[in-house]
């Protein structure tokens, strides 16, 4: 099982929980796994080809996916994904 935190911004998307815990053995696999049960929450993580949002930043016990294998990137041996939506002003 990997435990995954959502931040305060997204938790309304997900029954208003903060941790989820989903059994994956990809980074990909998790998203399909909250697409299953919070397809809201699914549309602000990945685009309409499937593909990593830009803005939203997926660290897989405390590394950037995008220096790993992106959506590809193994959890064999992960336990924590944390999710982190950009922030930008001016």
């Amino acid at each position: 099982m990997v435990r995954v935190l959502l931040p305060a911004m997204l938790r309304p998307l997900a029954d208003g929980r903060g941790t989820l815990e989903v059994e994956a053995s990809t980074l990909d696999g998790v998203l399909d796994s909250l697409g299953a049960g919070f397809p809201a929450l699914e549309r602000r993580l990945r685009d309409e080809t499937g593909a990593l949002r830009r803005y939203v930043n997926f660290y897989v016990d405390g590394e950037e996916c995008r220096r790993l294998d992106g959506a590809k990137t193994s959890l064999a041996e992960a336990k924590e994904v944390q999710i982190i939506p950009s922030v930008a002003g001016g």
